[in-house]
């Protein structure tokens, strides 16, 4: 059971907070099982007076002292932070790391040992507890380590378990980079907007209300986005006359080749990851 385990969060950055406030609020966790670090004191006085929890700037303290452990750390640090806290990692404690970009593999060569292993993509979406998280584990890591990273997740929105851990680069280049993408297109769509007569403020909460909608109606209803899709198409109607404005601008084609790039930049930065995290060990 979750809420019967001490969690280590090593970072109290933005993904960090969204945990901690996920984990309380579905209560999934007590402020008393969570222990926080960050290099950064004022952060960790303004997570302890939010949340209540422990806080320290020690993390092979936080480490010794918790059942699970999140690093919630930038991927450039990460290496250092693995190096610095693997006197105090076992095959008790399970490893649960949300570093963008960085494959199970790196940490590995990093450690240079065998760890119950969790890798996690989850996305900015976190922030309001809708994200779109992808998780894969680990050879070492159990199914009760996958169904406890779930519940830990599913406390700042809603997961998939993905068998293939090279899959983490797709979801990396979908739903990870996936926010920027309709940021983009509601930025336009409130451009379009204002350039038709609508005032900025009107146009950008239509356009933001629009993919809310339609996104909770493709979840909600299960139906194929092709079939709700025509539901809004009349014949000789509005809708159907911008669909055949998009389609000749190529915006199915141009977000697909944005996702293949996004993936194939996650996979170059995989890459160098394991590298960089292999010269980092060897350094030791």
């Amino acid at each position: 059971m979750l809420n019967e385990k001490k969690i280590a969060i090593l970072g109290a950055g933005n993904m960090g907070d969204a945990l901690i406030s996920g984990l309380i609020g579905s209560e999934s966790s007590a402020p008393k099982n969570i222990i926080c670090t960050d290099v950064r004191h004022n952060m960790l006085d303004e997570i302890k007076s939010k949340y209540n929890v422990r806080t320290t700037g020690n993390n092979l303290e936080a480490v010794a002292a918790a059942d699970i452990i999140i690093f919630a750390v930038k991927p450039q640090i990460l290496a250092s932070v693995l190096i610095e806290t693997a006197p105090k990692l076992d095959m008790s404690k399970l490893v649960i790391s949300i570093a963008a970009g960085v494959p199970l593999a790196a940490m590995e060569t990093c450690v240079q040992k065998d760890l119950r292993l969790i890798r996690v993509m989850p996305n900015i979406a976190a922030a309001v507890k809708e994200a779109a998280t992808a998780i894969a584990a680990g050879a070492h890591a159990t199914q009760e380590d996958i169904n406890l990273a779930i519940e830990i997740f599913s406390s700042i929105g809603k997961c998939i378990f993905l068998k293939e851990n090279d899959l983490m680069d797709a979801t990396t280049g979908l739903s990870g980079s996936g926010p920027a993408y309709i940021f983009l297109i509601v930025d336009a769509l409130a451009d379009a907007g204002v350039k038709v007569g609508l005032s900025r403020q009107d146009s950008l909460f239509l356009a933001a209300q629009t993919v809310l909608g339609a996104a909770k109606l493709l979840i909600e209803t299960q139906e194929h986005p092709g079939q709700l899709k025509d539901k809004v198409t009349s014949p000789g109607g509005t809708a159907i006359a911008g669909l055949a404005t998009l389609e000749s601008g190529g915006l199915r084609t141009t977000l697909i080749n944005a996702v293949e790039a996004a993936t194939h930049r996650s996979k170059e930065l995989g890459d160098m990851m394991i590298k960089s995290f292999s010269k980092a060990n060897s350094h030791q």
